[in-house]
């Protein structure tokens, strides 16, 4: 029986809509079998969705997204089947969380700066519990009046190059891989067209990625994506002995591009990721 995946999607834990409660309702509604949330730097959608996936009988995959650098750049690695529980996991998120409120209140001293009122508060009860990120400053905009719409808060405000763009020290690469190694989990590149790296680039990302004991590409991220591109990935796995992930990167409703489950059960031509989960084939 073919089984749909989508071990990449967010929560309200990190940037996305939904509770984690809520994501496992909606990518079961959506077909999918085995699901991964994957929020930004934290796995606490994990422990809070299980109940659910279990009363709807859906794979929950534990499954994180850190940040990290490469050569200057921000690029994220998916981390799944991670022991949530392992002190290096615990220790990362404490690190990750830390300096991602520290961004936050930078952000807020900017917005305020140019005479946004209450900019952290706002955007910290907009998190409701979760992290704070760049779209929750963007909806206070919307919602008070600065902005139009999101996309305008983002070319005002938080965009590349705008007052609300801090740029963040993140960990390295190989920081990151050795977190998710230890917790014995699995270490995949996402979404690596994102980065807009040229295919020198991207095949030497994939060789530093690979010394520093990664796992695999996402060759499939959203439902967006050619099959000449995902085939060009998959060929990129196999090159260097990947596994493949796959995921919709899903944030919230109305996006049928990212939709959960969007990339159905597609097959692929490079080692999938769950094919050393027997219990999931």
């Amino acid at each position: 029986m073919s089984i749909c995946y989508d071990l990449h999607c967010h929560s309200t834990c990190s940037d996305g809509a939904l509770s984690p409660a809520d994501v496992v309702k909606r990518a079961h509604a959506q077909g999918v079998q085995c699901l991964a949330i994957t929020d930004h730097d934290t796995f606490d959608a994990y422990e809070i969705a299980r109940p659910t996936a279990e009363e709807l009988d859906v794979t929950l995959i534990s499954g994180v997204e850190f940040s990290c650098q490469w050569k200057g750049k921000n690029i994220h690695i998916v981390g799944l089947n991670v022991d949530v529980q392992h002190p290096v996991m615990k220790a990362a998120k404490c690190l990750m969380n830390e300096r991602r409120l520290s961004r936050a209140k930078k952000i807020a001293e900017r917005l305020e700066k140019l005479g946004v009122e209450n900019a952290f508060a706002e955007a910290e009860a907009n998190a409701a519990g979760g992290q704070i990120g760049r779209p929750h400053f963007a909806k206070y905009l919307v919602e008070a009046g600065y902005v139009k719409n999101l996309n305008q808060a983002f070319k005002r405000y938080l965009g590349a190059g705008k007052p609300g763009d801090i740029k963040q020290q993140w960990p390295e690469f190989e920081e990151v891989v050795g977190w998710i190694r230890q917790a014995s989990g699995v270490a995949i590149i996402a979404h690596p067209l994102k980065y807009k790296l040229t295919r020198t680039k991207l095949r030497e990302m994939c060789t530093h990625f690979r010394s520093c004991g990664g796992h695999g590409i996402e060759v499939i991220s959203g439902g967006h994506q050619t099959p000449a591109e995902t085939k060009a990935l998959c060929d990129l796995a196999n090159r260097f002995e990947f596994l493949g992930s796959v995921g919709s990167d899903f944030h919230k409703e109305g996006m049928s591009w990212q939709e959960l489950g969007c990339i159905g059960t597609p097959n692929l031509s490079c080692t999938p990721v769950w094919s050393s989960w027997s219990s999931q084939q």
